[in-house]
């Protein structure tokens, strides 16, 4: 086998790279059957998936700085470990993301715009998750990892042969619930993949201050199958994904994957990353895009990268102008509402409150306060 490490820090699990920053393909013994049956089109697929979900992340971007969204937590970089992930899984796979999925969402169906309407205080929640099977994102880092790990257990306890996904960064696996959330899966071998990105920072903190080994080593502590994959390699990503579901899924119990890429930009529009990395580690970055390299590997195929590239850039141009004229005329929610949803069935205290606040507000109509 002819798996490569992509960085040098302690730990026993390889890194394994399926597609070197130049395109070529590296061997794999362990994850090369699992990439049987890809095509070419299905990595020009793969190829506008990352390049529309980069055109949406950077309109969204564009969008919070004109003052249409409140905040954003932009993906830049991170593209293949997204798209090459929830591409390998099932449509009835459940997924749990955290706050930085944008491109699994879009990629499971969810419209841009509903993503993008929490993020403007639009609605409380963009999407029905029965509707994609896949829930809402999660603020509080790490609690969908419970999430995923209680999902997992009742499909087990049903018989079924779906898969709970969890998607997380690094720094969420210092929080106690990606670690109970892996006891639980464990003890129970529930089907669910936890799939990790290691983006190097949590915040502002370095992902070697949290963990002097690597991010996978805590998950095989716990008796975890796992993986460790360049996540600048969507075909890695995708190969490992797979294998780490058809573990689950046959009964074998939980998995992990660690996706060891890169946050090319802020951890969200009110962080200033300049203030605690040098541009040389950014600029190192940069010379492993995954676009890039997905680009030279169908260069090195000898396909129509032109075309590819056109198609591309047609369907993010085409989302992008329906997102922003989709945002921008998104209507503000009526302030009853804030009470709407609160609780399942009717709340005599929250009715209340939701009355004083309603009479309140008609003090500033007709020339009032």
């Amino acid at each position: 086998m002819s798996t490569q490490h992509i960085d040098v820090a302690a730990g026993c699990l390889p890194t394994h790279q399926l597609l070197n920053v130049s395109g070529e393909r590296t061997p794999d013994e362990e994850l090369d059957h699992h990439l049987t049956g890809l095509t070419e089109q299905d990595l020009a697929d793969f190829l506008r998936d990352m390049v529309v979900l980069r055109r949406l992340d950077n309109e969204a971007t564009a969008l919070q700085r004109q003052g249409q969204l409140g905040l954003w937590a932009p993906l830049l970089g991170q593209e293949a470990a997204q798209i090459g992930s929830i591409r390998a899984t099932e449509d009835t796979d459940f997924i749990f993301p955290s706050y930085r999925e944008h491109g699994v969402a879009w990629a499971r169906g969810v419209k841009a715009e509903d993503l993008l309407s929490v993020w403007r205080g639009a609605t409380a929640s963009g999407w029905d998750p029965h509707e994609v099977n896949i829930a809402c994102q999660q603020i509080v880092i790490g609690s969908q990892a419970l999430h995923a790990a209680g999902y997992g257990m009742g499909i087990k306890f049903d018989g079924g042969k779906e898969v709970a996904v969890a998607y997380f960064g690094d720094g969420a696996t210092s929080q106690g619930d990606v670690n109970e959330a892996l006891v639980f899966a464990a003890s129970y071998q529930a089907p669910v993949l936890f799939f990790c990105q290691n983006n190097q920072w949590a915040i502002s903190e370095p992902v070697g201050l949290q963990s002097r080994t690597q991010i996978a080593d805590r998950a095989s502590g716990f008796g975890v199958k796992t993986w460790r994959v360049d996540g600048n390699d969507v075909l890695a990503v995708y190969a490992a994904t797979k294998a780490a579901l058809a573990h689950a899924r046959h009964g074998l119990g939980p998995t992990f994957i660690e996706a060891v890429t890169y946050r090319m930009g802020s951890h969200t529009t009110a962080d200033d990353p300049t203030r605690y990395r040098k541009n040389e580690q950014v600029e190192e970055w940069r010379a492993k895009d995954p676009i890039d390299r997905l680009v030279n590997h169908l260069t090195v195929l000898g396909a129509d990268v032109q075309s590819y590239q056109q198609r591309a850039q047609n369907a993010a141009d085409k989302l992008a102008a329906e997102l922003r004229e989709a945002i921008t005329t998104m209507p503000d929610p009526e302030p009853h509402e804030l009470f709407d949803h609160v609780y399942a069935e009717e709340h005599e205290p929250s009715r209340r409150e939701r009355d004083t606040y309603l009479q309140y507000l008609t003090n500033f109509q007709d020339g009032g306060l």
